[in-house]
Parts: structure tokens; sequence; C-alpha cells
């Protein structure tokens, strides 16, 4: 007879391959659809999420929940049915067309904004982002009154679990006071330094080159993955075949060879996931933040290390050819400049908190009720003057349209980011203090020990343990902001 828990790993390996065409059709959608496929791509995944949330509702996945509990199961499968128990009750709560009616405005909106944003078109932008406003308020409330907290805090917690709007409040709170004036400091001291510019164009073909070589050194796999173009860098796609994107300006090669390796990050983290598990909740990744730390991991604490950007030096000229501007001291100075700018995805280390502060405190004043979708541009400027001091006002494209997280509803991500920063931080610290000499192996690129570090400390395994519960085992505590602080000042105050 087969048992409740194998009933409940049974219909979870049904969902998870009905995810893996999910993804594979959204990541599509997002590179190589044709425009005229939107409406009816969208009414295809919106179906897949209906029929993945029927099966998820059944209620008889409650009663073998139920008789799980009392089987005699060992860590791991304790911490699979845990997770099979969170997914359970987040889908339970909400009826199917509410899941329907907020994966059509989704993909209605964030489809639209594709060519509102280039033409600058707020007024069309904000009609559809109303809808997605509602039907996210909609969820919140009904998460909101099955866990007993703020509607903010029960979206969080789907991208972050056990995370809270008060520990982020004093996680943030203390970031504000000291980031404003190191920003200050750090632009007035690389003022003094002068910088060379690398002069363009540099051809798409060979950035996507540069892109590949930095990607197999970093250990991706090819054979479970592929590089593409896209509007928004991002990394999707399944474990198995992990698909991530860049876009690429012939005018500079900096952002597009940096979003490689962000997304390579993500996907490392993704290829390395417990194999054995495949299928099960707790084979997935641990959390959005513990995914941005891998991301940020690669991209901020090695990627920009003055070591690494030595190691990878020769392919860079190989690619983009010899020019003064390519020499090892300025190169090092161009990929660890710090400027304020208006684009988050291009922001630097230290200015990259204040905007997702910014979105944060916005999005969650939203979900709240607190202010309406018509609010959004005068806030979004006031708070970018406060913070970056930058005026947006009618630049809509590249102020508050140039996200695609709120297009389909994904309130509560954006603090994931500056939290992975923090996560990354504490993580490489970590590793340096576990391998002592790992700043001279990165310059030699011997990095397999790095990747290793992190297949032991991450990567193998996926959720078996609460965020606070991965960190404690891998570092020795759980989040600790002044990790971050320590890196910042480090690099950019006392290289």
């Amino acid at each position: 007879m087969t048992s409740a828990y194998q009933q409940l790993c049974a219909t979870f390996q049904r969902l998870s391959r009905f995810s893996h065409v999910s993804a594979i059709a959204g990541w599509d959608m997002q590179t190589t659809m044709p425009p005229g496929g939107s409406a009816a791509r969208g009414e295809a995944l919106a179906e897949m999420s209906v029929l993945q949330h029927q099966i998820l509702t059944d209620k008889r996945l409650g009663d073998w929940l139920e008789q799980a509990e009392q089987q005699s199961l060992n860590d791991v499968e304790r911490a699979n049915l845990l997770e099979m128990r969170r997914a359970w009750t987040q889908a339970t709560l909400l009826p199917a067309e509410l899941v329907e009616a907020k994966s059509i405005a989704g993909s209605r909106c964030e489809h639209a904004w594709r060519s509102q944003r280039p033409a600058n078109d707020w007024q069309g932008f904000a009609t559809n982002l109303k809808e997605v406003v509602r039907l996210s308020r909609e969820e919140a409330q009904l998460r909101a009154q099955a866990n007993g907290c703020s509607r903010y805090d029960a979206l969080l917690d789907v991208f972050e679990p056990g995370m809270t709007s008060a520990r982020l409040d004093e996680t943030f709170g203390q970031l504000k006071t000291w980031l404003p004036a190191l920003l200050q400091q750090v632009v007035e001291k690389q003022a003094q330094e002068p910088k060379l510019t690398p002069q363009g164009p540099f051809p798409i073909e060979a950035q996507r080159e540069l892109g590949l070589s930095i990607m197999a050194e970093l250990g991706f796999d090819f054979n479970h993955g592929r590089l593409d173009i896209s509007a928004h860098p991002f990394c999707g796609g399944v474990p198995d075949d992990v698909r991530i994107t860049t876009r690429y300006n012939q005018d500079e090669f900096l952002s597009a060879m940096m979003g490689v390796i962000h997304e390579t990050g993500h996907a490392r983290y993704e290829q390395n996931l417990p194999k054995q598990w495949r299928g099960q909740p707790v084979a997935l990744a641990r959390s959005t933040a513990i995914h941005e730390s891998q991301s940020l991991f690669m991209e901020m604490q090695l990627g920009r290390s003055a070591q690494f950007l030595q190691r990878i030096l020769p392919q860079v000229i190989a690619k983009m050819g010899a020019q003064p501007a390519l020499q090892a001291d300025n190169f090092v100075r161009l990929a660890q400049q710090v400027k304020p700018g208006l684009i988050r995805v291009d922001a630097d280390e230290l200015s990259y908190p204040a905007h997702v502060i910014l979105r944060y405190e916005i999005e969650r004043a939203l979900i709240e009720g607190e202010i309406e979708v018509e609010d959004i541009p005068a806030l979004w400027d006031e708070k970018m003057q406060q913070s970056l001091g930058i005026d947006t006002r009618g630049n809509y494209r590249n102020g508050c349209m140039q996200d695609i997280h709120w297009t389909d509803g994904a309130f509560g991500y954006f603090p994931t980011y500056t939290l992975g920063a923090m996560y990354a931080a504490q993580l490489f610290q970590a590793l340096q203090k576990a391998i002592p000499q790992s700043a001279e192996l990165i310059l030699h690129g011997e990095l397999q020990p790095v990747f290793d570090w992190l297949q032991q400390n991450i990567w193998q395994h996926g959720s078996r343990f609460s965020t606070d519960q991965l960190m404690l085992n891998a570092t020795g505590e759980a989040l600790n902001p002044d990790y971050f602080r320590k890196h910042l000042e480090q690099r950019y105050l006392n290289s």
C-alpha cells in the first residue's frame, strides 16, 4: 500500500513537471516569442497555473499531510513535508479564479510594459498596474487573515519565509544611518582618481563570446543551460536546463559582462541543487534572498574583486581589443566605480540598497492601501532626491517604470536583493576564514575550492534548513549586516 508521504511525493513530482513546462514557456515569452503570441501565451500559462493550483488544493492533500505527520520519516523527509505543507497552505488560501485573474492581469501588464516603457507612457502603464495592484491587495488580504499578520508581511513571506517588515525596518534602518555618508565619501575619493572610459563600439557577438568564456571560468554547465538575450536580464528554466539572459549595449560592455556573471551565480545554484531530491520541494532553492546571495556572491564579492578582474582581463582584451582603458588598474577602477544613477540593475554596490529601500517603502505603502498607483511617480522622485540626489520628474521610463517586478504583482520581492547582498558579504567572509589563501587562488583562476565551499554550505542543502539555520550552519550566525558594511568600507575606502 502506498503511504500518505509517498502519495504526496508523487503529487509534487507531477507539479514539478508542470512547473518545468511553465518555466520554459515563460522563458520563451521573454526571449524569442513574436509579440503577437503574447495574449495566447498568457492564457496558456494562466491555464497551467490554474491546473497546478487545482492539483495543489485537492482536498486529499490535506488528509495526506495529516497522515504523513504520523509516519516515521527521516530529517530530510520531514523538511520536505514541511515545505509541502507550506506550498499547500499558500495555495489553499487563494481561490482558483483569483490565481487565474492575477496571472492574466500580470501577463497583460508585463507585455504592454515592454512597449510602454520605451514610450515613457505612464498613463497607459498605470491603467494596467491598477488591476494588478487590486488583485495583489486581494491576495495579500487573504494571506494576512490566515497568517495573522499585515498584508505586506503576508506577501513578503511568499518570497522570503520568516522575514517580516519589522525585521526589514530594523535592518534597512541601520543601513540608512551610515550608507549615505559612506556613499558621499567614496564618490569624493573616486573623483580624485582619474578613470579612462573604454572606447567602443563593442560588437554584440564579441560581448557574447566574452560572456560565454567567463561563464566557463565560473563553472557553468553548458550541457544543462544556455545564454540568451532579453529586455531585462534574468535566470529562468529549471535545474536541468537553466536559461540565463543579458542585454547588450554596443557603446559599453561592462554592464552586459557583469549581468552575465550575476545570472551565472543564480545558474550555478540551480544547477547544483540536490539531484537526489529533484522534483520535491526540499530540492528547491531556499529562498529568494539566498538565491540572490549566490548571484551577488559571484558578481559583487568575487566578480568585482581586484583578483578576479585581473584574472579575466586577458579574456576581455582578447575579445574587446587592447586599449589604454583596459590596463589592469583602470579596469579594476571601472568595475568598482561608484556613481549614483537612475537605473537599479546598473547600480553599483553602494547605491544599490538605496534603490531597493525606495521600492520597498513604496510597495509596502501600496499594498497596505496607504497610497494609490497615481501617487507612485511623485513619491519615487522624492525618495530618489533624498537618497541619491537624482531628479526623476517626468522620466517614468527610467524612474518608476524601469522594473518588471510590479507588472506581474511580485510585491515583496525587492527587499530580497539587499538581503541577498548582506548574505553574500557574510558568506564571503566565512569563505575567507575557511580558506585563508582564497584571494591568491582567485587571482590564479583556481576557483574550484570556492565552488566546493558553496556546494558544501549552500547548494547541496536546497530547502532542507530555514534561511536562518542555513546561514548559522555556514557562517556561525544568522543574518548580520555588519559584514556588508565591512566589505564596502574595505573595498572602497581602504583599497
